[in-house]
């Protein structure tokens, strides 16, 4: 008897937690809550040296943030870090570091994730932000290789994202961020057919629109909103229902004017 009282007593928390949270998300899309301060924080930005990196510098030198900059190229990190103090930063770290070579990580700063985590754990402070791709969504003919390494890199930060919830690590904030294509030049030549609908990006709006998610704190931000319906769809449509709907809007043809990032002569 005492098992099936502790059984209901843990169904009766478990519906009004969860009624209390619908609610709570009603009342904040009405009434957004305040920002979050980042003036004084450190913010890490790998890939700052241009595109959507630098954009993010200038958008956090604005909110006084102490900013770490980390690229490949020396010369256009440099640069950024320029524009960051022009911009009113007031600290700017400037490091040339390959990302893609631990080696090189850890001669920079001892800092990924892994050596992040245990300074954000121990001061329960701190917030992780993974820019991903509506490729790490959806799968992209023309695009196997990079939806593999977006998959992969939303599947990382949600795990995080759980492991510090699990851990009640309550100060240790999660964003994850999936846009579609950004005119970077990364995907030059990319095409869509429905551009009211599925534009691509433009990045000052993206770089916006990532740091207005951050200082919100949301987990999820897709870019545009239509993402979170095409989500939706693929979650319950047949199969071949969501093959036509993809076939209607383009999007297995979107790759085929693609011609990449121009190198510099």
């Amino acid at each position: 008897m005492s098992s099936c009282l502790k059984s209901t007593k843990e169904l009766l928390v478990f519906l009004g937690k969860s009624l209390f949270s619908i609610l709570e998300a009603l009342v904040f899309t009405l009434i957004p809550k305040p920002l979050k301060n980042v003036a004084g924080e450190i913010v890490l930005i790998t890939g700052a040296g241009s595109g959507l990196g630098r954009l993010l510098a200038l958008q956090f030198a604005h909110l006084g943030s102490v900013l770490v900059l980390w690229d490949i190229s020396s010369e256009t990190n440099e640069k950024t870090g320029q524009m960051a103090r022009e911009a009113g930063a007031t600290r700017v770290h400037v490091y040339t570091c390959d990302c893609s070579q631990k080696e090189e990580i850890y001669r920079v700063a001892d800092q990924t994730y892994k050596a992040f985590l245990p300074a954000m754990v121990a001061n329960n402070h701190g917030h992780l932000v993974c820019i991903s791709s509506s490729a790490g969504l959806v799968g992209i003919n023309g695009l196997a290789d990079y939806c593999a390494s977006k998959f992969a890199a939303v599947g990382f930060a949600e795990s995080m994202f759980l492991e510090t919830f699990a851990e009640k690590q309550t100060g240790i904030k999660t964003t994850i961020v999936c846009p579609f294509f950004i005119k970077t030049g990364m995907f030059e030549g990319c095409t869509t057919r429905f551009p009211t609908l599925l534009p691509i990006l433009e990045p000052e709006y993206a770089a916006r629109t990532i740091v207005d998610g951050i200082l919100k704190e949301k987990v999820y931000l897709y870019m545009p909103k239509f993402l979170y319906i095409l989500l939706f769809l693929k979650s319950f449509l047949p199969i071949k229902t969501g093959l036509l709907l993809g076939d209607y809007m383009g999007i297995f043809h979107s790759m085929d004017g693609f011609t990449g990032q121009k190198k510099k002569a």
